[in-house]
């Protein structure tokens, strides 16, 4: 079963492809998604991975939260379901 990641703190200079390197060096990646603004389509500032083995996902997230990518400190935790409101 794959496990969803949160990454939230990420640089401006963050894209999808060096979020998938960041994550790729623990495990099978499935997907790896910087979210946008729709208008600007610059960075909100987060993201989110999709990795194919629990146990790797749970090594990333140790390995790589409160870690320096490009400059900042990111945050990665596991996604939360989305909120019906």
């Amino acid at each position: 079963m794959s496990t969803k990641l949160f990454v939230g703190s990420l640089p401006w200079a963050v894209n999808d492809d060096s979020l998938l390197t960041a994550f790729e060096q623990y495990g099978k990646v499935e997907s790896a998604k910087v979210i946008t603004d729709r208008q600007t389509g610059r960075s909100r500032g987060f993201g989110f991975v999709v990795m194919e083995d629990d146990s790797e996902a749970s090594n990333a997230m140790k390995a790589l939260n409160g870690s320096d990518l490009k400059g900042r400190n990111i945050i990665v935790s596991e996604a939360k379901p989305k909120e019906v409101k």
